[in-house]
């Protein structure tokens, strides 16, 4: 199996983001093999910039080509499925950006694609990597940190009339949902990767900043599995841009520093309840090796993962977690009520999470 891989990036915007970031800082792992984009002009600024090697408008020349190992999607949200599976189907591994799909039963779905395929499918959640909250996921999965008690959450960011120009944006067709969707689902990702998982909670969603379909203000209080309680909130609307923690455990409290593209990194405050929980902090960090921040630190995590070496890094059962995870927030908001976790099949949300069907 070789250690290089070959990767075909289809959608020059975030795609470029993947590439600046992932794939280009690596060329001992990764070959752009080609990009894909429907923009002719952007197409060729990023296959210029990145000489890759070869550029296309036609997604369907990628599916037949021998050479290429993972297509990496990072087109608008209301794409991926169609994308994904026929990429699964053609035998390729595939890197999706968020949000994967579009309704719980998509995401089931692809569950089935991928386990027919025999390849592997990494939905794209790089705010995980960054050294303070890898850390953190150490220090609480070691027990050190004790019983979880309380957490705060914000995703508060500035988008103005001007984000909305792009065509896609603000309509729950083709976005798929508001800053629930596309802002906040990176936050509430790393809330249970820290915390576990969600038991209950009540939102409310409203759209305050900008004329667009979708919600832009949210608040909730979410109940986890362990019995910690949460207050999330978010918002499109702020004058500085956050992304921010403080969870409180037994023994520790953690607060994140509040890069608003880069919530993972470091510094974050360890807050010990003693000097003994300190020491044990520190014996359990000293063979801390710091990761890659953002999409480096996950595409260099799939890349062992594709060489047989690591578990992936991020599955589609994490990203149905974060889907599932919205689909609850959208049901309260729009009923008025408590929602339980899980959501199956039964759920009167589980095929779309859309008011009205959208």
């Amino acid at each position: 199996m070789s250690e290089v891989k070959s990767v075909a990036v289809v959608g020059c915007n975030i795609g470029r983001s993947h590439i600046l970031e992932g794939y280009a800082p690596r060329p001992e792992r990764w070959r752009l093999a080609a990009v894909c984009d429907l923009n002719q002009e952007r197409l060729d600024k990023v296959a210029d910039e990145f000489s890759a090697e070869s550029r296309t408008q036609h997604f369907d020349e990628l599916l037949g080509r021998d050479d290429i190992d993972v297509i990496d999607i990072a087109t608008p949200p209301a794409t991926h499925l169609e994308l994904v599976t026929r990429a699964l189907a053609a035998g390729k591994h595939v890197v999706c950006e968020k949000p994967l799909v579009g309704s719980l039963f998509d995401a089931d779905r692809l569950l089935t694609a991928e386990a027919q395929s025999g390849r592997i499918l990494m939905p794209v959640f790089q705010y995980r990597y960054g050294d303070g909250v890898q850390k953190a996921k150490r220090i609480i999965d070691s027990g050190i940190a004790g019983t979880p008690y309380l957490g705060t959450v914000e995703t508060h960011w500035k988008r103005t009339a001007a984000y909305y120009d792009v065509p896609w944006r603000g309509k729950w067709e083709t976005e798929l949902g508001g800053v629930l969707m596309t802002h906040a689902i990176h936050i509430h990702d790393m809330l249970t990767y820290l915390m576990g998982p969600v038991a209950k909670l009540f939102a409310r969603a409203v759209t305050r900043v900008n004329a667009i379909e979708v919600e832009d203000c949210v608040a909730a209080s979410l109940e986890m599995q362990s019995g910690a309680l949460v207050a999330a909130s978010a918002t499109l609307g702020a004058q500085n841009e956050i992304s921010r923690f403080r969870l409180c455990f037994e023994n520790v409290t953690f607060e994140s520093g509040g890069g608003c593209y880069s919530p993972g990194d470091d510094p974050w405050t360890v807050l010990p309840a003693n000097d003994a929980v300190a020491a044990r902090i520190e014996g359990l960090l000293a063979d801390y090796q710091p990761v890659g921040r953002r999409f480096l630190g996950q595409m260099d995590a799939f890349h062992e993962a594709l060489n047989g070496r690591a578990p992936v890094p991020v599955t589609i059962a994490d990203a149905r977690r974060a889907l599932e995870l919205a689909t609850a927030f959208y049901q309260s908001a729009q009923t008025g009520a408590d929602v339980s976790l899980p959501i199956g099949p039964d759920h009167p949300k589980y095929t779309s999470w859309r008011p009205n069907g959208h």
